[in-house]
């Protein structure tokens, strides 16, 4: 009997149901496949990932057991993912992206714009307290951590007038109906990759490889993920740098915008371009912001 390939995940009940999706589209293949969910370091605290260490905390346990062997195939959120991976591990494929725009919740209010001056918000995300405070000056931004149970409940304790999550999330665990407002992306720019699922096994893997790719991998958000990706990788960004990028693939051209503390500016061209335009914009950014 062939043996199960072993899918590590954190315990979320977002995460679980993440990997349970590749883990189904696995199955439909005719591959048999186990979930071993692991606590990463990022669910131990309770405090802003930023005095943490930032966003790597999520994958970094996980990250470990590939590499020892005790599970084949990681499943992360995309957006959870450092610019950076660890040494012996490779990103092979990236599903099909479910919506990437973060959200407006709120038992107050309707929309954003609804907001008045001192209203309390919630986000403990230094890319969108900075998008924030550039758009709406006036708000109180005050920290919300926790897995999404928890920030809703905070909401619904009255701690906050609005809070805001990303769509994925919420759509994945059927509570889209609590989403009051999907704010555009030209607006709020998203976190890179936010909304994409990163499948990560060991480096040389190639029948593993092959496999992965052909039942799972998007080609369309593999592009655009990449010049995202690039892009953070290009700015060298920390826990508290700031930035947002987000892409569309329109035909053979990606379309790129991105954020860096303040400024934005996009850039177009083709596919077969799509890291090195990711690169090219961060650096219009850097250079914008050393001048």
């Amino acid at each position: 009997m062939p043996k199960s390939l072993i899918i590590g995940s954190r315990g979320s009940k977002l995460a679980v149901i993440q990997a349970e999706m590749i883990a189904s589209m696995l199955r439909a293949a005719g591959e048999s496949v186990e979930i071993k969910t692991i606590t990463t370091s990022g669910d131990k605290s309770d405090k802003p990932l930023a005095a943490e260490g930032g966003k790597g905390l999520f994958v970094k346990e996980i990250e470990e057991a590939l590499l020892a062997r005790e599970v084949d195939i990681a499943v992360h959120s995309m957006k959870d993912v450092p610019g950076v991976i660890a040494p012996g591990l490779s990103i092979v494929a990236i599903p099909m992206r479910e919506d990437p725009r973060d959200v407006f919740l709120s038992d107050k209010f309707s929309r954003l714009g609804d907001l008045p001056a001192g209203a309390r918000v919630g986000t403990s995300s230094p890319r969108r307290q900075a998008e924030f405070r550039d758009m709406r000056p006036d708000l109180e931004l005050l920290p919300l951590r926790g897995n999404i149970d928890t920030r809703i409940r905070k909401l619904n304790e009255g701690r906050f007038d609005a809070i805001i999550l990303a769509a994925a999330g919420l759509i994945r665990l059927g509570r889209q109906d609590e989403i009051r407002e999907y704010i555009p992306v030209e607006k709020i720019i998203p976190s890179v990759g936010q909304g994409a699922l990163a499948i990560e096994v060991r480096a040389g893997e190639k029948e593993l490889t092959h496999k992965l790719r052909k039942i799972c991998n998007h080609e369309e958000t593999e592009i655009a993920v990449s010049a995202e990706r690039a892009f953070l990788q290009t700015i060298g960004g920390d826990c508290h740098t700031a930035l947002a990028a987000h892409a569309v693939v329109k035909g053979e051209n990606v379309r790129i915008t991105g954020y860096l503390h303040g400024s934005t500016d996009r850039i177009e061209g083709p596919t077969s371009e799509a890291e090195e335009l990711g690169k090219h914009l961060a650096l219009k950014l850097l250079h914008r912001r050393a001048r």
